[in-house]
């Protein structure tokens, strides 16, 4: 059990970080009280196997509200086994294929019915799939009369899916009876309601994955989305986070990445289990982001930095859970860097009465005066 004191890191430096209610940089490994969870209302997508029914099930031990989403037809029955393992009747299982827009909003207005204070906390967007029949890179039979397209499911469930339910959450949190903006100083030990949206990406997030151009594209798509939305998402007093899994064993991997992986080390589901309930319970956890990676150990270098440590070294420390794009508001990638500097530049020399002109002529824009017409 801890107490609401548990470290976050050092306090951020960014004027721009403030200004978007970052909270300070993560430390990992951090305790959390199963308290902070107990009276949560909590939604979740693709929550009927993997890492997603694990969570289901950390969280019903924890005496949370949960409705777990997914289209598999062993709904029902997870939710009877979970609510007799567990002795937690407030497990809910709704089908919804998180492609459909109207499952999804039908999915919003169950969870909202059914939890017990009437208002979501914390939104899940885990539901995901992979690939299965990748021709997008090998496509044949295109010159005929009428060629087939892509099978874009993976997009739709990958991508299209988070995009509704984000859309979704952004609404129904801010309405969640009781609960206060987000804040990086809240007291979880006082903090019952919350308004918290957990984009789950993965390693694909951050990197390509050979033959799996789609996967890799709404992973990606899914990192930009939460990149954009922790920036803004403080309007409506909602708390955003992200965790990219890396090759985890559950159902997404297929036999052909099984063996494309074979003698590579694969990550813990209870190592993504405890960082996203990390996320979920821990409403002072504002804008951050993970990599839950296989359990290694590393060290620290002198100049900054890790690397794996030789076999028996007395400073090595096993870690699994690692921060990621955390310093957006901070510094960014050297061309990034330089090319900002010089539109900042140029800003300021064209100082206010520059900005004025420019803005007459978005008015005059707007009017349909002054446009080119062709």
């Amino acid at each position: 059990m801890a107490s609401s004191s548990t470290s976050l890191g050092p306090s951020p430096s960014s004027t721009t970080m403030s200004q978007t209610r970052q909270s300070p940089r993560l430390e990992f490994p951090g305790s959390i009280s199963d308290t902070w969870l107990s009276e949560k209302a909590i939604l979740i997508t693709g929550g009927a196997s993997g890492f997603g029914l694990a969570c289901v099930r950390r969280w019903a031990l924890a005496k949370a509200t949960v409705i777990f989403a997914d289209i598999s037809a062993s709904g029902p029955s997870l939710q009877a086994s979970l609510r007799a393992s567990t002795k937690n009747e407030n497990i809910h299982f709704v089908r919804c294929d998180v492609a459909v827009w109207e499952d999804q909003v039908r999915l919003f207005k169950e969870a909202v019915r059914l939890s017990p204070h009437g208002g979501i906390d914390s939104v899940i967007a885990n539901a995901g799939i992979t690939d299965r029949h990748p021709t997008f890179e090998n496509p044949v039979g295109l010159d005929t009369e009428s060629p087939p397209p892509p099978d874009l499911a993976c997009l739709d469930v990958n991508l299209k899916g988070v995009v509704y339910t984000s859309h979704l959450a952004l609404f129904w949190l801010k309405r969640n009876p009781g609960s206060a903006p987000a804040s990086a100083s809240a007291d979880p030990d006082a903090l019952k309601r919350d308004r918290h949206l957990l984009l789950v990406g993965s390693i694909a997030s951050l990197g390509p994955i050979p033959l799996q151009a789609f996967y890799g594209a709404s992973k990606h798509a899914v990192l930009g989305l939460f990149r954009c939305l922790r920036a803004t998402s403080f309007v409506h007093g909602v708390r955003v986070s992200f965790i990219a899994p890396y090759f985890i064993d559950t159902p997404i991997i297929p036999a052909s990445g099984r063996m494309l992986l074979a003698g590579a080390e694969m990550g813990k589901t209870e190592d993504v289990v405890e960082a996203m309930t990390r996320f979920v319970a821990d409403p002072r956890i504002v804008g951050r982001a993970v990599c839950v990676a296989p359990r290694l150990r590393t060290k620290r270098l002198e100049g900054g930095g890790e690397c794996l440590a030789p076999v028996g070294d007395p400073a090595a420390e096993e870690k699994a859970i690692w921060e990621v794009n955390a310093d957006d508001f901070e510094t960014v990638e050297v061309w990034n860097r330089r090319m900002i500097g010089i539109l900042n530049a140029a800003e300021i020399a064209k100082g206010w009465i520059g900005w004025a002109s420019d803005l007459f002529g978005a008015l005059k824009y707007g009017l349909g005066l002054g446009v080119s017409r062709r």
